[in-house]
């Protein structure tokens, strides 16, 4: 009669470049590559292999969260999941296996809607897309169907939830406060719930216009927040009494306590949150009195007895309804001072372009589909797999007729021109404070994208238009002005085609020497004819290459020149192959001038010979410019640290002098310490064994003196260190040497006092090495001293990793 569910909803925006399909260095996110990378290590990944602690905070089990909880993923973010961390994605999927084992065959996986749109704001054909994508997408990940999905912001209307009825969808899950009125199944008369008065504990069925029905579930709202918010999960067992005391002691009817938040609340939001939500669902797993279950069992078992209606245009994040994303209603993210009249113009403008992409679409498309828009439901399996094969299969069953490679190239254009006008719709881009923040300005690279395609596609500009919306769209920046002007600052900037991505590979030429084939992030380039000369600093690429996108498959062989003159100086150009007799004289004409040592005349053969204009640092992918620049830096840094080093070692009397009379050290002479004493651990830790007598001498000096180290970047890098070792020790869990090197390095690093994630290496010692410890037990009460060398190294390993081992 007393049932228990939590749902996380876990979801980033897309984060990709547009244009490269991969996400880029971003640098807010250190010292961590990218924000789903640090959220994913946070997060997701803790999630799949969760520690459960003894009394003394040592590891006593590992369990799975997902396999125990109703969950659902963004399928953006499981789409690079799937390829920048393939070991949590498979983990996911396989928690949902077990679920299912659990949960009486219904998995605790559930879809989402695409890309996360506001469906009430969506006209009738998205919601259509989005609801179908969202399905198959999950479909094709998780090997079976969704009974369940998730609205974007649980933002939810009747045309909404009767495009999820339409395609099967049996329940959605909804705030308490977007329920208007409910009544008992076979009443006449409703009661009034408005304002969150709904009891939660219950599903209720809400009948549709069109005839059909869908289950509705309306979360416990004050529990929500409580754990998102207030604290709770600083306590599992606090959180396991809240879920349970939320039920009546002796209920009438079967009753549910669920939860839904944000995800990311369990370990990223909230540090070690996943352990507390680990400790709740294994305690309530115990409990003789309250079942774990999650929706599609319960509504299997105890379908609804009463019936609800809901405020139309409601979600959960907007206490004006779906005002948020369109309005200055006064829901922001808490920046004192900031209006968001932007937000109105900014879906004005959108609303313009993608009604006059989807005119281009269907006039365009009408000739090479049967069905543009039906085509474009399908097109999600062709994005999910960017195979020849899967291409084939998909204009096998959806073109109009045989199509030439001219005529597939422009109908991969129109339908990738569909896409990027429904990612422009990603809810982020409105949600914060400021139009020119990194999800509205994501949303605008979505637009341009979905415009450059649009222009290849059918020779129709609209950027012009488009920009002249984004105008009326106010900043409360002043240097940014307005819509137009962030465009034009951070989404152009960024735009690109098969010539920029020719300058890139000719960047890589001059400072890789011979790239060879190359994948581009979602760019394939062979090698045609490189060649690069080297004089003093000074370098020249010249070469011809093809390039092809795995996105709309379009090709091009591209000529390029790059000339590096040393420091930032970084010159280059490309244009579509000239032919090989021009090529070659260019060529030789370029190479004369380099060994001449004219920069003018390899200035002007590159504008006779590259009419769209040249390049420069600032127009290379941002991971390479990135790279470029340490390379570059890298002669100064090595001057810098010298410097450092020399004023830090002549005047190191300094130290003993401020020591004995307790007076602060000069602040210049502060920052050399800092810069020598982080080399000096990085060149510790590097050593192999790791050098704890240098860490020491280091720590030692850096605790007296309140100096500051890199402390994210350092307990990154020895983490990774650890893992590394944990894997090897994982693929030979009877050898000595991985332990070795283990126990040296948590001896090096203990004086530093780091905090580093230790799920994964924690993990591995659990599963791996308890079973083989069991082992080397018996061998060593035989008298074998090797395994008594073992079992000594695991126990002081254990120990340090804080994992529950005794010998």
């Amino acid at each position: 009669m007393k049932y228990a569910c939590v749902h996380g909803h876990f979801y980033q925006p897309p984060r990709e470049n547009p244009w490269l399909e991969e996400v880029e260095l971003q640098d807010s996110a250190h010292p961590h590559h990218d924000w789903n990378e640090r959220i994913t290590e946070e997060c997701y990944a803790p999630n799949t292999a969760s520690r459960l602690l003894d009394g003394e905070g040592r590891v006593a089990d590992i369990v799975s969260n997902y396999s125990r909880m109703s969950f659902n993923f963004g399928p953006t973010l499981l789409s690079w999941m799937e390829r920048r961390r393939p070991g949590a994605y498979k983990a996911i999927l396989e928690a949902d296996r077990l679920g299912g084992e659990r949960f009486s065959g219904h998995g605790p996986a559930i879809a989402q809607c695409y890309n996360h749109m506001i469906m009430p704001l969506a006209n009738a054909r998205d919601r259509r897309t989005q609801v179908l994508w969202g399905l198959r997408d999950f479909e094709r990940r998780f090997g079976r169907k969704s009974e369940g999905i998730w609205l974007p912001e649980t933002a939810a209307d009747l045309a909404t939830l009767e495009a999820l009825a339409a395609e099967g969808v049996k329940f959605t899950i909804l705030a308490p406060g977007q329920a208007k009125r409910v009544r008992r199944t076979g009443d006449k008369d409703w009661h009034d719930v408005s304002g969150g008065k709904v009891d939660p504990r219950r599903p209720y069925l809400c009948r549709l216009p069109g005839g059909g029905s869908i289950a509705l579930f309306f979360y416990d709202g004050p529990l929500s927040r409580e754990i998102a918010f207030n604290g709770m999960l600083n306590d599992g067992s606090v959180f396991m009494a809240r879920l349970g005391g939320a039920l009546d002691a002796e209920p009438a009817e079967p009753q549910l306590s669920h939860i839904a938040t944000d995800g990311e609340t369990y370990g990223h939001h909230h540090r070690h949150g996943d352990m507390a939500l680990a400790y709740c669902l294994s305690n309530i797993e115990k409990s003789a009195g309250l079942k774990l279950t999650v929706y599609g069992e319960f509504l299997e078992k105890h379908p609804p007895r009463w019936e609800a209606e809901i405020w139309d245009n409601s979600s959960w994040s907007c206490a004006h309804g779906v005002e948020r994303w369109r309005s200055d209603c006064g829901c922001n993210s808490g920046r004192q001072g900031w209006h968001q009249k932007w937000r109105a113009p900014l879906r004005s403008a959108l609303d313009w372009l993608r009604d006059n992409l989807a005119s281009i679409y269907e006039e365009r498309a009408a000739g090479l589909l049967k069905d543009p828009w039906a085509a474009r439901d399908a097109y999600i399996d062709a994005v999910l797999d960017r195979s020849e094969e899967s291409l084939s299969a998909f204009f096998s069953a959806h073109a109009a007729k045989e199509l030439s490679p001219e005529e597939r190239l422009a109908a991969i254009r129109l339908l990738e021109m569909q896409r990027n006008a429904m990612l422009m719709y990603t809810s982020c881009g409105w949600f914060f404070d400021e139009v020119s923040g990194i999800e509205t300005v994501q949303v605008m690279g979505y637009a341009a994208r979905a415009a450059q395609l649009g222009r290849q596609a059918a020779g129709v500009d609209l950027e012009p238009g488009f920009l002249d919306l984004l105008a009326r769209a106010p900043s409360n920046v002043p240097d940014f002005s307005d819509g137009r002007k962030v465009y034009g600052m951070f989404v152009k900037p960024a735009e690109l085609d098969l010539l920029r991505v020719g300058v890139h590979y000719g960047a890589s030429s001059v400072f890789e020497r011979d790239p060879g084939d190359a994948d581009i992030y979602c760019y394939g380039v062979k090698e045609r004819d490189v060649e690069v000369l080297e004089s003093g600093q000074q370098r020249l690429a010249v070469g011809r290459v093809g390039i092809t996108s795995r996105i709309t498959t379009e090709s091009d062989e591209v000529s390029f020149v790059m000339l590096y003159l040393g420091g930032y100086n970084l010159l280059g150009a490309a244009r579509e192959f000239m032919g090989a007799e021009a090529f070659s004289s260019m060529k030789d004409a370029m190479k004369n001038a380099f060994a001449a040592g004219s920069l003018a005349d390899m200035t002007r053969l590159i504008d006779q010979n590259f009419p769209k204009g040249s390049y420069s640092l600032w127009h290379l992918f941002r991971d390479e410019q990135r790279k470029v620049i340490d390379q570059i830096f890298s002669g100064a840094r090595t001057e810098i640290s010298a410097a450092f080093r020399q004023i830090y070692t002549h005047h190191a009397a300094i130290l003993d002098v401020t020591s004995r009379l307790r007076v602060p050290l000069p602040r210049g002479f502060s920052a050399a310490a800092e810069a020598v004493l982080n080399e000096d651990i990085s060149a510790a830790l590097a050593a192999d064994p790791p050098d704890a007598a240098a860490i020491g001498k280091a720590a030692e000096v850096i605790s007296r003196f309140s100096l500051g180290i890199d402390r994210g970047a350092l307990g990154l890098t020895v983490a990774g260190s650890l893992n590394s070792l944990a894997d090897a020790f994982a693929a030979e869990p009877g050898s000595s040497e991985a332990l070795e090197k283990m126990a040296a390095l948590l001896d090096a690093v203990a004086p530093l006092g780091l905090e580093m994630n230790l799920w994964r290496v924690q993990n591995i010692m659990f599963k791996s090495g308890l079973p083989a410890a069991a082992e080397k037990r018996r061998a060593a009460d035989g008298g074998d001293g090797s395994a008594r060398r073992w079992l000594d190294l695991f126990g002081r390993n254990s120990g340090r990793l804080k994992v529950k081992f005794s010998y």
